[in-house]
């Protein structure tokens, strides 16, 4: 198994490039998708996404719980995880242990045995946010992708397109 972590900011190219990467392992890729379409703007993000995967590639609608989805793909099987900070927006708005959660999904993607490849937002280069539930948010996804990069063979941080190695 190796991790790579892929962040940056929105429409930084995270996406694209995670599948890129994902695409240089032999097919059949696994898609697990943690978006829900609440509004139309999303639906269209949402179809876009899977407008630009090729055939090879098998989504899994996995919104709160991608760790049973991971844990379910078969042995070898590469997969992309997309994204932790819509998984952890529906989580903490479901008012779950985030804590908890994030710990059975970090072991998840640890026992997958094959190329796990996930995409976060890196939330903490703006203005301090100003309302409590915004703080807290920035504050977890800021824990978060500690806790993935620290477990990653390798991190990548995407900056206008381009891919920036962060480790190793």
């Amino acid at each position: 198994m190796t991790l790579t972590f892929i962040l940056g900011g929105a429409r930084s190219g995270k996406s694209r490039h995670a599948e890129e990467l994902v695409q240089r392992h032999p097919p059949l890729w696994s898609y697990i998708a943690t978006a829900q379409a609440y509004d139309d703007e999303m639906v269209e993000r949402i179809a876009l996404h899977r407008f630009r995967r090729s055939a090879g590639w098998q989504t899994i609608d996995a919104p709160d719980d991608p760790a049973t989805a991971v844990a379910r793909l078969p042995k070898g099987r590469p997969v992309l995880l997309d994204c932790l900070t819509l998984w952890l927006s529906n989580r903490m708005l479901a008012d779950a242990d985030l804590e908890a959660e994030s710990e059975t999904l970090q072991a998840a993607l640890l026992a997958h045995s094959g190329p796990v490849f996930v995409v976060s937002n890196e939330v903490g280069l703006g203005i301090v946010p100003d309302n409590a539930l915004a703080r807290r948010f920035r504050d977890a996804q800021g824990r978060l992708n500690q806790a993935i990069a620290a477990q990653a063979d390798a991190v990548i941080f995407m900056v206008a397109g381009i891919p920036m190695k962060v480790k190793p």
